[in-house]
């Protein structure tokens, strides 16, 4: 059984937790770092020695962290590489983390690092295809009765939960209305990416848009052969 790190900070990184834990039946490790951490930190792995830190995260496989600080993200992809870890995926964007440090911690240890802006972006690669054959860009199979949505069956979801709630939240909308709606509810999900700028839940939200639409085509156009 694939076991998933995830290294929680405040309020990010639990809905994945959820949605991991109630979507697949892979072994879930959390740990969390403190909300507040200051704004730099001149000796991390000192720093991070000092904190109440369940180390048994890294007998994952697959480690998603929201640490979201450029000081603490590096530590910890060196302790995953450590132990072996095969994969670590770092939401947050470049802003967050130190993407040439982490290139050269990948390489070093042989850990498959990737730093997207939102999870459901996540690109699917051998080493993380456990998680990613669930979660990531998200992928749909849509049910049509009377022209309207009668059932969306998510077949990979963001993991935090919109695809779902999306899914669920479409049932009974007339085809031509779907995508425009799927692209709100993303939106209005309360889900951790930035807002009030491009790029993060308006990212997510064209996804999903783009998806369902593609969705119905395909449905439609298998109808008729």
């Amino acid at each position: 059984m694939t076991k998933i790190g995830v290294i929680l900070r405040g309020k990010y990184g639990s809905r994945l937790v959820e949605t991991v834990r109630s979507k697949t039946d892979m072994e879930v490790i959390a740990a969390e770092i403190p909300t507040y951490l200051p704004d730099f930190i001149d000796e991390p792995d000192e720093f991070f020695s000092t904190l109440d830190f369940d180390m048994k995260v890294f007998d994952a496989d697959i480690i998603i962290t929201y640490s979201l600080h450029p000081d603490i993200t590096p530590e910890i992809a060196r302790m995953a590489g450590k132990a072996g870890v095969r994969a670590l995926i770092v939401p947050g964007g470049a802003s967050k983390a130190p993407v040439k440090e982490l290139e050269d911690i990948s390489k070093e240890y042989g850990i498959f690092i990737e730093v997207d802006e939102i999870c459901c972006n996540v690109e699917s690669d051998p080493s993380t295809d456990d998680f990613t054959c669930f979660f990531g860009n998200p992928v749909l199979d849509v049910e049509i009765k009377d022209g309207k949505v009668s059932k969306v069956n998510v077949i990979r979801g963001a993991p935090c939960g919109s695809t779902w709630y999306m899914a669920e939240s479409l049932v009974g909308t007339p085809i031509g209305e779907a995508g425009p709606k799927a692209g709100l509810l993303v939106s209005q999900y309360p889900c951790r990416a930035v807002r009030g700028q491009m790029g993060g839940i308006h990212e997510s939200s064209e996804l999903h848009k783009q998806e369902i639409e593609a969705a119905i085509k395909r449905k439609l156009a298998s109808s008729e052969n």
